[in-house]
């Protein structure tokens, strides 16, 4: 992200007072280039695995979609450009790309970190409230583009106020604000606290109580048949979103200590070191969009096996037939539970509603009568099934007052 206050501490400096010798300069090279070449081609082949592979067209995939796109995208647009301006003190780049390089760092972290918030959100929803209804695909989209809109909102300011300026020696750009340090300060105050603070404490509170229901009870709704390999699946992809989450926290961490700090003592600005501790925290913050598409491929075995396909031209790789499987279709082994239950629950409705000695024991006994019995079984056994399977597929409540078996959801 860009610094809001890096101009302002430097407008009032001519010349550059941080000027590194050409071996530390190559060595932080070398370092922000391993960062875009990982984060660029690793949330592009995240998107890649998503949009090419009809199974993993999930509600949370979508909301990971999202993650993937901010970050490759910052990756590309800010990373090295922050670095050059970071360690030459001159900017290179004119006042347009100056206004975009303050602004669309604010809005891709928060497009980030609101996704990962959604996703909680969704968790939270498929596993403690589970016969509720499920996002769909217009809602889920629509839920993204309030996201951006948001963000757009929130960075607007940055784009408005960024200008460059010119010195004899050097251009600058930073961020004129109306009352400078002061204002400075206090965006920086709500932009931590609505894109770091109040996300993570939100996903702290869903992700403590989805955690206590994965790993301390049972949950809501699951049957006996497919109860254990549903709470493994359900487990594996909250302890990945988890461990999305800490590394964000993370990374982003030690930025937002540093403006503060900064802001709070402005001498800091004018420390000997404070140049190489601004690039550790800003390499440090520019990381974490390369390190989701290495969670996913470790802890999640359709993301490997989507990258196992892009990297099959390696003669290391090898895709099996499993791979394949992963992505292409959906388990027969759920496919046959479901089949079973409605089967057994038609079954039952049969033995309950339908007594062999009734057409015996009804007045009359003529013809017409037990014929029209028979004919009365078959209509109703036919609106039976076809109920069941209504409720087995939508997540209704069956007549008895049970509860079903909710669609199958691609967890893992």
């Amino acid at each position: 992200m860009a610094s809001p206050q890096n101009g302002s501490n430097i407008t009032t400096n001519y010349t550059n007072q941080f000027v590194q010798p050409p071996w530390r300069i190559a060595l932080w090279s070398i370092a922000y280039s391993s960062v875009l070449a990982v984060a660029v081609f690793g949330n592009l082949i995240v998107i890649w695995i998503i949009l090419a592979h009809k199974r993993m067209r999930t509600v949370t995939n979508y909301f990971l979609l999202n993650l993937a796109f901010s970050d490759a995208s910052m990756a590309a647009f800010n990373t090295l450009i922050n670095f050059i301006y970071a360690a030459h003190g001159d900017w290179y780049f004119g006042e347009a790309y100056c206004k975009f390089h303050n602004f669309f760092p604010v809005t891709s972290v928060f497009a980030s970190i609101y996704s990962m918030t959604a996703i909680a959100v969704d968790r939270y929803m498929a596993i403690i409230h589970p016969l509720k209804p499920r996002l769909s695909a217009k809602v889920t989209t629509g839920v993204i583009i309030c996201i951006w809109s948001l963000a757009v909102v929130l960075a607007f300011p940055l784009c408005y106020y960024s200008t460059i300026k010119a010195h004899p020696s050097r251009t600058i750009c930073y961020v004129a604000w109306p009352r400078k340090a002061k204002d400075t300060f206090m965006y920086h105050i709500i932009v931590t606290v609505l894109i770091y603070l109040l996300p993570l404490v939100v996903m702290g509170i869903t992700y403590t109580i989805v955690g206590v229901t994965l790993w301390g009870g049972e949950i809501p709704g699951d049957s006996s048949d497919n109860y254990h390999g549903q709470l493994r699946a359900k487990r594996k992809v909250v302890k990945m979103m988890i461990i999305v989450v800490m590394t964000f926290a993370l990374c982003w961490l030690p930025y937002h200590v540093y403006f503060i700090v900064t802001g709070l003592n402005v001498l800091l600005s004018k420390w000997k070191y404070i140049q190489q501790v601004y690039l550790s925290v800003m390499w440090l913050a520019m990381s974490s969009t390369m390190y989701n598409p290495i969670i996913y491929c470790c802890l999640n075995s359709r993301f490997r096996a989507g990258f196992k396909r892009a990297f099959r031209w390696c003669p290391f790789i090898k895709v099996s037939s499993n791979d394949e499987q992963e992505l292409r279709s959906m388990r027969h082994q759920q496919t046959r539970q479901s089949s079973t239950y409605t089967l057994s629950r038609m079954d039952t409705t049969v033995v309950v509603v339908y007594d062999p000695t009734e057409g015996d024991g009804v007045a009359g006994g003529g013809p017409g009568t037990k014929h029209s019995l028979p004919t009365r079984k078959r209509s109703y056994m036919t609106s039976r099934h076809t109920e069941i399977t209504g409720c087995d597929g939508n997540g209704v409540k069956m007549q008895n007052g049970s509860a079903p078996n909710a669609q199958p959801e691609e967890f893992s």
